[in-house]
């Protein structure tokens, strides 16, 4: 009997960093991945798609990734989704900001692979 993948939300407005993360997940056989290029619909997006983690760009167009998280945290439903922020912006600011809104990670790009994968794993037990 094949094992449940862990669905993944990625949110980020660079096309070529979301083919490139599903790629990655989607390659190891453990993950179902599903990209969002903007968070503008974040609450109806995450119902839509029941992810069990989302990794959420920090800077995008329209709503960057803190307001979306604080949108999600807002919904009853969607306030349990583990977060990892990802950002090429390696800034004090929003880092604290982002824990402060309850992000469970934050990963600066570019990735490392074997490093997201932890950082997902790790996410997962702690929103348990």
């Amino acid at each position: 009997m094949d094992k449940k993948k862990t669905r993944v939300l990625v949110v980020d407005d660079e096309e070529d960093f979301l083919k490139i993360t599903k790629l990655n997940l989607e390659e190891t056989g453990e993950y179902e991945v599903v990209t969002l290029s903007s968070a503008k619909n974040i609450v109806g997006d995450v119902l839509a798609c029941s992810p069990d983690v989302i990794l959420m760009d920090i800077l995008m167009p329209a709503v960057g990734g803190i307001g979306a998280v604080a949108q999600l945290n807002k919904d009853s439903i969607t306030q349990n989704i583990p977060i990892i922020i990802i950002s090429a912006a390696n800034k004090e600011i929003y880092v604290n900001k982002a824990y402060r809104e309850g992000v469970v990670n934050y990963v600066f790009k570019p990735i490392d692979k074997k490093d997201l994968i932890t950082k997902i794993e790790l996410a997962l037990r702690f929103k348990q």
